[in-house]
């Protein structure tokens, strides 16, 4: 079994006159992207690898969701199309068991679907995961299942 672990970017200040890849976490996203990290290894999950945007919001979700975890900083992940998202997993080293892709929405969610049906919302700092017995470069729609999903709870 493998487990993909999907997390959306926690939340985002909206500055205006900052660019779009340029934009940082707020002070709530910080929390959150620790949050679900830790959420992730209440639950014993710790990625091999985390495949990650290049923009400045996933990236520090990344790094505080999976400390001393190898980050792989890919720029064909920041506007990607979930079906570009589940042709770089397929790339993927058939010995990883656990990988993390830290995105964006639309994509990230609509891979979540794609690979295992659910009904669950995708805020920032959202996380999906999902278990396949098949091998990466065989991951296609609808070999997954979804174990869980989590999202901060805000008023």
């Amino acid at each position: 079994m493998r487990t993909l672990i999907l997390l959306r970017h926690a939340k985002a200040a909206q500055a205006p006159g900052v660019p779009d890849k340029d934009r940082a976490l707020t002070d709530r996203g910080e929390r959150d992207a620790k949050r679900a990290g830790e959420e992730l290894r209440m639950l014993g999950l710790e990625p091999e690898v985390v495949l990650c945007s290049p923009a400045r919001r996933t990236r520090r979700t990344a790094e505080l969701a999976f400390p001393g975890v190898e980050v792989r900083y890919e720029p064909a992940i920041y506007q990607a199309y979930p079906e570009e998202l589940l042709e770089r997993l397929r790339l993927l080293d058939p010995d990883h068991g656990t990988v993390a892709l830290c995105g964006h929405n639309p994509a990230v969610h609509e891979l979540a679907l794609m690979l295992a049906e659910g009904d669950y919302l995708f805020r920032p700092g959202t996380f999906a995961v999902i278990k396949t017995a098949v091998p990466w470069p065989e991951l296609s729609a609808g070999e997954g299942e979804l174990v869980t999903s989590w999202g901060p709870q805000h008023d």
